[in-house]
């Protein structure tokens, strides 16, 4: 099963690429295509075009010829940098947002534009040709987007179980995905038809640094690794740390001296201040590296104690702030539990069970796929609380959640609907298979015995059940339920403890 689809089982919010994109992809899938061609749909938008000129005349190409038209721009850069430019900035005119949960567009744009300027002077650097290289270490973090979009409550889990566990963020998203952010932009570039040589670098854009010492070769793949860590520099928290890492491996795999090293990373921070513009994204606060450095030296300066208080001091603020993650990790899962959980029984509440089942019926009109809803109601259950008490009607419920969530598949969903009615949404899976699981819930209930007030006695259920297998039908998840609930008011019709079902 591909990361996209595990991606989207719960949501189905993929991001689709610009329409001109697109229509650039296209041209080019074709064959090599004429300037023409290329030239004709850029300037469909004339704030594209405008972007690219200004691109073109940065401090970036180093151009000694203004540029003022297309035509000028691709003799003097060529058709493969004026595509990437282009697809550069609509992905990324498209792809801006309000910030929300945790997370900024602002922020990852302003990273994703430093790792591009970084790659690119990198890959100069040691004469790698590589046309691919700015827009792939562009795009190598889209795939953190694209969780975050699809689902936000789980992105928020890989910050925090980041910030508890010191966690890299890859290593989180493994944790609470079961995959990382590279393979979904690598799948999704994929889906979008750029050229193989882009979603390749972003599939595999970290990397262990003991890889170069071991063959010294420096491949595309570790230049974006460097440059994702040029820009934390630039964006991040832990500037000294960063600064001494990434000065040592520049000064390791480019053969820099000290001075040229701060030269370098200070020419990067000056370039994309300019490129920043371009893009119109405000650089806010970024500073250059210079100032960076010497406002962590005035920091350093400032510490007026021994080395080995200053290791004492950092111990105890790292475990205080580690239990302090810890915590907050925990009282986080609480809130997300208690958002889509139902208190009594554990079951997915109401609300969210409305959630799941307007997914799952996308999907199965997406991938074709049959899908059942079972509403389950307790027979007689007025006469259980009259009898025993309401304490005891809530165990009632509480052993009878037990038993649906013993009985059902890992892909199913059990839920509260009110009351003593539950609901239970079966994907993939067709009449037949949706009777067959009614039945046997039906007769475990029955052949159970539960004990109230040292009395032993068993109830049953009715079932009533709705199997969406027509998916060229358009059905809203309102219809499916008063299906859903007429079959269950048939089983109470016809005696109770039985199930009847229909096909649409």
């Amino acid at each position: 099963m591909s990361v996209l689809t595990r991606l989207t089982q719960e949501k189905f919010r993929l991001p689709s690429p610009p329409a001109i994109a697109i229509r650039i992809l296209e041209t080019f899938k074709k064959g090599e295509p004429s300037f023409e061609e290329i030239a004709r749909i850029i300037s469909s938008d004339p704030a594209l075009t405008a972007k690219i000129l200004r691109f073109a005349n940065s401090s970036f190409f180093g151009l000694q010829k203004k540029v003022d038209n297309l035509s000028t721009a691709v003799g003097l850069i060529g058709l493969e940098a004026l595509k990437n430019m282009a697809l550069s900035f609509a992905i990324v005119q498209k792809f801006r947002g309000e910030s929300s949960g945790g997370f900024s567009f602002e922020l990852f744009w302003k990273r994703a534009v430093t790792s591009a300027v970084a790659a690119s002077e990198i890959a100069r650097t040691i004469s790698l040709t590589s046309e691919n290289i700015f827009v792939a270490a562009l795009l190598m973090d889209l795939g953190i987007l694209t969780m975050h979009l699809c689902r936000p409550q789980d992105y928020q889990q890989v910050f925090d179980e980041k910030r508890a566990k010191g966690l890299s963020v890859v290593e989180a998203e493994r944790l609470v995905f079961g995959f990382d952010h590279q393979a979904v932009g690598q799948e999704l570039l994929q889906e979008w038809n750029l050229p193989e040589g882009i979603w390749q670098l972003v599939g595999k854009h970290h990397f262990d640094y003991s890889l170069y010492c071991k063959n010294k070769k420096l491949t595309a793949n570790m230049i974006l690794c460097l440059a994702d860590l040029c820009s934390s520099v630039y964006h991040g928290s832990g500037n000294v740390q960063k600064l001494q890492t990434l000065k040592k491996i520049l000064q390791e795999v480019l053969r820099f001296e000290e001075s040229e090293t701060e030269n370098f990373i200070d020419k990067i921070g000056q370039e994309t201040v300019e490129i920043l513009s371009v893009f119109e994204i405000e650089p806010g606060k970024m500073k250059p590296y210079s100032q960076i450095l010497q406002e962590a030296n005035e920091e350093l300066a400032k510490l007026n104690i021994s080395y080995a208080q200053l290791l004492v001091a950092h111990k105890q603020a790292k475990e205080r702030a580690e239990k302090l993650a810890q915590e907050l990790l925990e009282a986080n899962k609480k809130l997300r539990e208690l958002a889509y959980r139902d208190g009594l029984t554990g079951l997915y509440n109401h609300r969210y069970f409305q959630e799941i089942l307007e997914r799952e019926i996308k999907r199965a009109r997406r991938y074709k796929k049959p899908l059942s809803l079972l509403m389950i109601d307790i027979d007689h259950f007025k006469k259980i609380n009259d009898t025993y008490g309401h304490l005891h009607g809530d165990e009632v419920l509480k052993r009878l959640a037990q038993i649906f969530s013993e009985s059902i598949r890992a892909c199913d969903y059990a839920a509260r609907y009110g009351g003593e009615e539950f609901s239970i949404i079966l994907p993939e899976t067709p009449l037949n298979g949706a009777l067959n699981v009614a039945e046997r819930l039906r007769q475990r209930v029955k052949n159970t015995p539960i004990v109230l007030a040292d009395q032993e006695i068993r109830v049953t259920i009715s079932i009533g059940l709705a199997a969406y297998e027509n998916t060229q039908i358009e059905i809203t998840r309102s219809q499916l339920i008063s299906l859903a609930d007429k079959a269950l008011y048939q089983s109470k019709m016809a005696g109770r403890d039985r199930v009847t079902g229909v096909r649409i």
